[in-house]
C-alpha cells in the first residue's frame, strides 16, 4: 500500500523556519521525482519545489527561491522541505507528491505563518 506521510507543519512567526518531512512507503522511492506543492486559502494548489531521483537536479517556484530547500534521503525514503524566512503568504497546506509512471499524493500538513 502506497503511503506518503507529511509532518513538520505548524504555526510560526514571519521570518521563522520550518522543516517539512515526507516519509514514503509502498513504492520504489529512489526512482521517483519528488515534489512539494501547497494550497493557500482560496487558491489553487501550486508547485513549490521538485527534486530528481538522483538528487542532482532541483527546481523551485520563483517566490521561494533562496528561502526554501528541497532534499531527499533515498536510504530513508524521505523527502524534506527546509523553509526559511517564512512570510504570511507562505501559509497553506503543503503536500508531498511522487511522480514516475504512477503518481501519488500525501494528505498534507498545515503551515501557518502569523504574528
Amino acid at each position: 500500500q502506497v503511503q506518503l506521510e507529511e509532518s513538520g507543519g505548524g504555526v510560526v512567526q514571519p521570518g521563522g523556519s520550518l522543516r517539512l518531512s515526507c516519509a514514503a512507503s509502498g513504492f520504489t522511492f529512489s526512482s521517483y521525482f519528488m515534489s512539494w506543492y501547497r494550497q493557500r486559502p482560496g487558491k489553487e494548489r501550486e508547485f513549490i519545489a521538485q527534486i530528481a531521483p538522483t538528487e542532482s537536479i532541483t527546481k523551485y517556484r520563483d517566490s521561494v527561491k533562496g528561502r526554501f530547500t528541497i532534499s531527499r534521503e533515498n536510504a530513508k525514503n524521505t523527502v524534506y522541505l527546509q523553509m526559511n524566512s517564512l512570510r504570511p503568504e507562505d501559509t497553506g497546506v503543503y503536500y508531498c507528491f511522487a511522480q514516475d509512471l504512477d503518481t501519488y499524493w500525501g494528505q498534507g500538513t498545515q503551515v501557518t505563518v502569523s504574528s
